[in-house]
């Protein structure tokens, strides 16, 4: 990362090492979230910020962690302004560590502007409204999930699951439904294994996204430390490129439980007063620090649409991690083992997500923007799973034979829907019209009399009647 000069104040007095902590005796200057730079006595330099001052002492978090540094002959120098990122349209199509210092062998990028990686806080009054439809190219995305400009719409999934998958095929594929603008991509990665990482930046290259990308990649082999940073660095990064370049920008972060374990470490080494499974009682309203800057600024072109990846420990949706996101953002996307072990991808289980902003996107937008249909043929898809979900539980008790010829109809509906509608290519990009059609040929499985969730002018437009 490109640095300012140094200067400062130097301190030498280190009373303690703790974990990933110094605790700095001395100290008359100092404020929460400054930037130190720690020197060894061997002369390496590594950086860290202030966590706590009073008292005379100062708790500091160094990013690259402990390992190797003694209480003697170590120097701590606050340099008097929190960590920055050196912005500019040069960080396009290129790789960082998880603190934003090149890893791809090219030189630093020149900054235009150095920026607080821990953002501002966007004024209430000046959010606008997300209300433009992004084409992903993914049915159930499309169809049922529609994400919108400007929202925050994770994905639940779990180990060994393709999440990201589904994110790297999102990243190549989003539009703004009705122009030609292509997205720019920011994609942090938490504490996750290098062939997570080659794959995403394969992906991206391969399909030439790689222009318009650009990656921070705190790898699981680096230090823990520096997961609490690296997503606050990569949205320092998409704020620049939304709000001063005028960019669409999606933004993709995995993992957040690594994040948030790396949270719940720094916490232990505080020896805070645990919360839920040892996580720290501020994990709500840290997690809203990183999700809260997604959105649209009025008056401003561009827009930020976060999509964070959060691996379901032992897939339990009631784990903080999970739960929590679920109250700040606007949404989920979940998977279902259940699907994925029949080979179904995305194996997106659609009777546990939701887009909070599609109905009302949609309101807004007076079906202008996708099709005058396309609530309704949402709700009567829903219904038809459900109802599909019910009848397969029955059936393995009392037999199909117990069943009548609707109920048949609605197991056959179940199946074409997972088959046909879920069921799509890593590669395939489906347009919005063959969405739609896809999904009013499953419906047309069932009697005319049984879609009461769709009024009847479209069922008589749409309704696919055997020949």
């Amino acid at each position: 990362m490109q640095s300012r000069s140094t200067g400062g104040v130097e301190y030498t007095k280190i009373e303690e090492i703790r974990g990933p902590l110094l605790v700095v005796q001395g100290v008359t200057r100092g404020a929460y979230d400054e930037l130190v730079e720690v020197e060894t006595s061997a002369g390496e330099k590594r950086l860290g910020k202030v966590l706590e001052v009073g008292q005379g002492k100062a708790v500091v978090q160094v990013f690259e962690g402990t390992t190797g540094i003694s209480i003697l002959g170590t120097k701590a120098r606050f340099l008097g302004r929190t960590m920055e990122l050196p912005v500019s349209s040069e960080l396009l199509g290129r790789v960082f560590d998880g603190l934003g210092r090149p890893t791809d062998g090219l030189p630093d990028p020149l900054g235009e502007d150095f920026r607080d990686v821990n953002g501002a806080p966007i004024n209430p009054s000046m959010r606008d409204y997300p209300s433009d439809f992004i084409q992903t190219g993914v049915s159930v995305i499309d169809g049922m999930l529609t994400l919108v400009r400007g929202q925050k719409l994770p994905i639940f999934s779990g180990a060994g699951m393709p999440h990201n998958r589904l994110a790297a095929q999102i990243a190549r594929q989003a539009t703004v439904r009705g122009t030609v603008e292509e997205f720019a991509v920011v994609f942090a990665a938490i504490g996750v294994q290098h062939e997570e990482a080659s794959f995403f930046r394969r992906s991206l290259e391969e399909s030439g996204a790689i222009k318009r990308s650009a990656l921070f990649l705190n790898l699981a082999d680096d230090p823990a430390i520096e997961r609490i940073a690296t997503p606050r660095v990569a949205l320092t990064a998409a704020e620049y490129f939304a709000f001063d370049l005028g960019m669409h920008v999606l933004v993709i972060i995995t993992d957040m439980t690594n994040y948030a374990e790396a949270l719940r470490e720094i916490s232990a080494a505080r020896e805070e007063v645990p919360g839920r499974k040892g996580y720290p009682g501020y994990l709500y309203t840290d997690l809203a620090t990183n999700y809260e800057r997604a959105g649209r600024i009025k008056g401003k072109k561009g827009s930020i649409t976060q999509m964070p990846i959060l691996t379901m420990p032992n897939d339990d949706i009631t784990h903080p991690i999970p739960d929590l996101t679920g109250y700040i953002t606007e949404g989920q996307i979940v998977f279902s083992r259940e699907l994925f072990r029949k080979g179904i991808y995305p194996p997106v289980y659609v009777l546990d997500s939701l887009s909070r902003l599609m109905g009302p996107a949609l309101s807004a937008a007076k079906g202008a923007k996708t099709r005058e249909d396309h609530m309704e043929l949402s709700n009567q898809l829903y219904d038809g799973y459900a109802r599909a979900r019910d009848l397969k539980s029955l059936s393995e008790i009392i037999g199909k034979a117990g069943l009548t010829s609707v109920d048949l109809k609605y197991l056959e509906n179940g199946e074409a829907f997972e088959q046909k509608y879920l069921q799509q290519g890593y590669d395939e990009n489906r347009p919005f019209e063959e969405t739609f059609r896809f999904g009013w040929e499953i419906l047309s499985i069932l009697p005319e009399e049984e879609l009461t969730r769709i009024r009847e002018e479209l069922v008589r437009k749409y309704y696919v009647r055997a020949s």
